[in-house]
């Protein structure tokens, strides 16, 4: 790819859902997206983020798939399952610790966010980084993330006992360790006030 790197930053989505109409446009998605926003406590607040694929180094979706369906490309990409292969079970959407693989039952496939590589791979950024109009979802170098944001990019999250690494990476307050605090402590702590 081309040296860019993808971002998220949960506290400048504005729920705009901009990224999953431009999703929904990308050629290889038939007209679905494969990201969504996510409310964190509908109840109690508005704040919102959007969910897209890590894309894991070790893809437990992968690991999971009796089918050999889900491919990892050179560049670290997890694809969406390969259609001839992919025997709809499930478990893909079940094992991923992040919640981001959809059984799309009308075609029977598994399909989730594969950052556009039909675009990244042709050095264009991703639909989704494209419109996105706070900047939540940014494909950039990194370089450029390090100078303008407060924040700081991790790819490192524990599940329990489980660490995973990610391709994509998640900005948080400066001075947290992702490492030592479970995902779900960062869910709460960006939507509190």
């Amino acid at each position: 790819m081309s040296g860019l790197a993808f971002f998220v930053d949960p506290s400048r989505c504005i729920g705009c859902r901009s990224c999953e109409n431009a999703c929904a446009e990308c050629e290889t998605h038939r007209g679905t997206p494969m990201i969504h926003v996510d409310f964190f406590d509908r109840s109690q607040s508005t704040a919102t983020v959007p969910t897209i694929c890590m894309h894991c180094e070790n893809p437990t979706c992968a690991q999971v798939c009796p089918a050999d369906a889900i491919k990892q490309n050179e560049d670290g990409v997890v694809l969406s399952s390969l259609k001839p292969r992919c025997v709809a079970c499930s478990n893909c959407v079940l094992a991923c610790p992040f919640g981001v693989p959809k059984m799309m039952t009308a075609v029977e496939q598994m399909m989730k966010c594969d950052m556009c590589y039909d675009r990244t791979s042709a050095g264009k950024r991703p639909m989704c980084a494209t419109v996105c109009p706070s900047q939540a979802l940014a494909f950039v170098d990194p370089e450029k993330i390090a100078r303008e944001r407060r924040e700081t990019p991790v790819n490192t999250f524990r599940f329990g006992a489980e660490v995973v690494t990610t391709k994509v990476s998640m900005m948080v307050p400066r001075g947290t360790e992702a490492i030592t605090m479970d995902v779900a402590d960062y869910m709460w702590e960006a939507s509190a006030p």
